[in-house]
């Protein structure tokens, strides 16, 4: 008896551990307000006033690449804690899946439309998706102006995205 109840408080705790885990995972979602002022926030600090308005911080919750706009993305992403960040740009088009492969590392679309980074490592690679602003990826940023016009941007040593 003592033995089939300890193995249930063992399995009542992992229970419970993997509940833990799983609810530290969710990614959080935004009010409309609360979106509204991260963006504000989010917004590129310059003078240039065409670039304040095209170019909008986007929340993982907006899911951007579950349909093809055509727009033009910036993404600040790192494949280890330890590496320095980097910027892509790329534009949201059908067949879009490897953005970058760099330094051992993938940053893709994959076919359920959402941005992941991988690490190749033989047959078990690891892999972090994007459902926050975490230390993998930093930002993501949409151009909603013409695309002659697109600014060139660059990144400093901790990821925060600048004017050229």
């Amino acid at each position: 008896m003592k033995k089939i109840l300890s193995l249930l408080g063992t399995i009542t705790l992992i229970g419970i551990s993997t509940t833990s885990l799983v609810v530290c995972n969710t990614p959080k979602k935004y009010t409309p307000e609360e979106l509204k002022k991260l963006k504000e926030e989010n917004k590129i600090n310059t003078d240039n006033q065409e670039i304040k308005d095209n170019l909008e911080w986007i929340a993982p919750q907006e899911k951007p690449f579950n349909k093809f706009d055509d727009k033009l993305y910036y993404v600040v992403w790192r494949g280890d804690e330890n590496n320095d960040w980097r910027i892509i740009k790329f534009k949201n088009e059908e067949n879009k899946g490897l953005l970058e492969d760099y330094n051992n590392f993938i940053i893709c679309i994959n076919k359920e439309k959402k941005l992941y980074i991988f690490k190749k490592q033989g047959t078990i690679g690891l892999s972090h998706k994007w459902n926050k602003n975490d230390d993998y990826f930093k930002s993501v940023y949409r151009w909603k102006g013409e695309e002659q016009k697109l600014p060139n941007l660059d990144i400093d040593k901790d990821g925060n995205i600048k004017v050229n």
